[in-house]
């Protein structure tokens, strides 16, 4: 079953000749279901739900996607510097709204630990830790209420970003975040999240800080006050939890569903936690009373909305843009599309009420969504039953989780961080593959650990476009000698007097310099020195400069004086840019290299034959450089008929 929402703008343009032309206005029944249909699409596939062959898996995936939301809401609590009570309500609000506005089927909303720890690091620079040493109770609930708002309000406001963007149709901004920056991103996230939960595993009075050296400096201060009680506890829950979850790796083909440790290390956890009185014999931290019901739903601090917009915006956009590339995967494996600018409105409306409930920023987790689609689930109906099985911890039995050891959730959550710190390895893959993907990753990395999140994400961005100037600019030539190592040029060969070169960027008034200086290079003489050579031959080169009558052009068109011919092949809007002149034609650009080939040899063939030679020739040209296009068109192209050419020759 797929669906594919009708009412969806191509540009921003198209958007705005919608928002404000007459067509927007207009109230016919066709155009009133092309925008519900839009803004609606659970109106879209619920009525074609098959019930009879669905609804089991979808039963079972959102049981076990449940489980995992309320212990990963539980954990990524502490990130935020809240108390773990509120991180239900970030799993539970949020899954509501995308339910009705969302057009992926396999992501699981929640808490994400990247997203969770932009939050705190605006919770914690707004509502520091009290370092007066006055740790009544009555400090201590003042403050946690004071973060929770603060926290709420981040989230309102990246949620109105997010909206904003959706209905303006910015879901394309996606596209300027590359993997290799995202991948960076996250890395360095989870580096920061690995730091920030040494203070819940060691147990350490350590204020929050937003860039890990901070707070590694003041955890090593105070080593010799760990709590030996909750770091053994954290050590053996995190090594069961890895060995457990590389079990599911590597056997996930046999395994009918994935084994849910988190489940089983948390109740174990508790189990032993209660009946061995931790919190008494070992003065270990617990969970506590966790809130029961729902509280009333708060308007946000308008004060915190003018310190925290540069906070709001990076979460908009991360959380935007993780979320989105996880959407994209399910949907490619499972054929069905999603809507970019739809998803933007989804998440913006359940970041706004779940921060209206006292929630936190949502997006999507790796391993919760895997464990959605692993297990069968098939819509978002198994999105809806995990929602109930938060509902049902918030209103009936959270109290069981009352003496889990804080430090058990902290290894949680870093149990979770495993495929984030094994990207690492992709720096290696990126260097072989594109050195410049690989500098951005490193970048990326370096600027989101030295100078936090926010700034870091902004500078990697800002970096990335920099290199798309650099690329542009200063394109990498390749001819058939030195081919790439992507190999473009797998099974051509130049025949003789044919010279084929290859630039890898558009060419544009800012690099044509550098375009032809290379192909000078390329072919391995100046055609301006040929020239004045042949002219000098002819005993009239210094007549012909003195009198004017011949010009140096600082255009292609050098190679033309001296009878070279150039082909060009497959090249767009030059006839519309009125790049054609009388030297340079149309008939000298192709569809690909194959065809330019094709056309020297059978050019030459003519010329050979006595009874086909034409009665006029512009020269005695028999020399030739073929130029392939850039882009994916061009590079499709040349591996996809390389070896046509070779098999066309005798």
């Amino acid at each position: 079953m797929g669906f594919k929402c009708p009412f969806q703008p191509k540009t921003f343009y198209d958007s705005m000749k919608i928002l404000v032309g007459r067509e927007f206005w207009s109230c016919s029944p066709q155009r009133v279901k092309k925008i519900a249909l839009g803004l609606f699409p659970i109106i879209s596939w619920l009525p074609a739900y098959r019930f009879r062959e669905w609804i089991l898996s979808d039963i079972v995936s959102g049981i076990n996607t449940g489980l995992v939301a309320v212990l990963q809401g539980l954990a990524f609590a502490l990130l935020v510097n809240v108390p773990p009570s509120y991180g239900l309500y970030a799993a539970f609000f949020p899954n509501l709204v995308y339910f009705i506005f969302g057009t992926s089927r396999h992501i699981s909303v929640g808490p994400f630990p990247v997203l969770s720890l932009m939050v705190g690091g605006a919770v914690t620079r707004l509502v520091p830790d009290d370092t007066a040493g006055n740790g009544t109770s009555t400090n201590i609930s003042a403050i946690n209420e004071e973060r929770v708002m603060v926290a709420a309000s981040v989230t309102f406001l990246s949620g109105i970003f997010q909206l904003l963007l959706g209905i303006l149709q910015f879901g394309f901004i996606v596209i300027y975040l590359s993997q290799s920056l995202i991948s960076g991103f996250t890395t360095a996230a989870a580096i920061h999240v690995l730091v920030s939960q040494l203070k819940f595993m060691l147990q350490l009075p350590v204020p929050g800080f937003n860039k890990p050296f901070g707070i590694v400096y003041s955890v090593f201060s105070q080593i010799t006050k760990t709590n030996i009680a909750d770091l053994v506890t954290s050590l053996v829950v995190l090594l069961i939890v890895f060995v457990v979850k590389e079990v599911n790796d590597r056997y996930k083909a046999k395994l009918p569903t994935p084994i849910p440790i988190e489940l089983l290390m948390t109740v174990l956890a508790a189990l032993i936690s209660y009946f061995v009185n931790f919190e008494e014999k070992f003065n270990v931290a617990v969970v506590g009373k966790l809130e029961e019901g729902f509280q009333a739903p708060v308007a946000p601090d308008v004060g915190v909305f003018q310190k925290c917009i540069g906070d709001s915006i990076s979460i908009a956009i991360v959380g935007f843009a993780v979320a989105f590339s996880v959407a994209k995967v399910y949907s490619i494996k499972h054929d069905y599309p999603v809507d970019s600018n739809q998803e933007l409105i989804a998440f913006g409306l359940g970041n706004i009420v779940g921060g209206s409930f006292k929630g936190f920023a949502s997006s999507t987790a790796l391993s919760r969504s895997g464990v959605q689609e692993s297990t069968g689930g098939k819509t978002q109906i198994a999105g809806i039953i995990s929602a109930v099985i938060v509902l049902i911890v918030i209103l009936a039995i959270g109290f069981l989780l009352a003496p889990l050891q804080k430090s058990v959730l902290a290894s949680l959550a870093l149990g979770n961080l495993k495929g984030m710190l094994m990207q690492f390895k992709e720096v290696g893959i990126l260097w072989r593959k594109d050195k410049y993907d690989c500098v951005i990753w490193v970048v990326t990395f370096l600027a989101a650990i030295f100078l936090g999140l926010d700034i870091g994400l902004a500078t990697a961005v800002a970096f990335q476009l920099l290199t798309v100037v650099i690329r542009s600019q200063f394109p990498i030539p390749q001819t058939v000698q030195k081919p790439c190592k992507e190999k473009y040029f797998t099974g051509i060969y130049e025949p003789e007097g044919v010279k084929i070169f290859r630039c890898s960027s558009p060419i544009f008034f800012a690099n044509i310099e550098f375009f032809r200086e290379k192909l000078i290079t390329a072919v391995g003489f100046s055609p301006l020195r040929v020239l004045r050579k042949r002219n000098k031959a002819l005993r009239k080169i210094k007549k012909m400069l003195k009198k004017g009558e011949l010009q140096v052009t600082p255009t292609l068109k050098e190679f033309v004086r001296i009878n070279i011919d150039i082909y060009v092949g497959f090249l767009d809007k030059l006839e519309r840019c009125a790049f054609f002149d009388e030297e340079i034609k149309p008939s000298m650009f192709f569809l690909t290299i194959h065809d330019a080939v094709l056309h020297i040899l059978l050019k030459k063939d003519i010329a050979s034959s006595p009874k086909l030679k034409p009665a006029e020739e512009k020269g005695n040209s028999n020399d030739y450089i073929i130029i392939p296009s850039n882009g994916l068109r061009s590079r499709e192209c040349t591996v996809r008929l390389a070896s046509l050419v070779a098999a066309s020759q005798p």
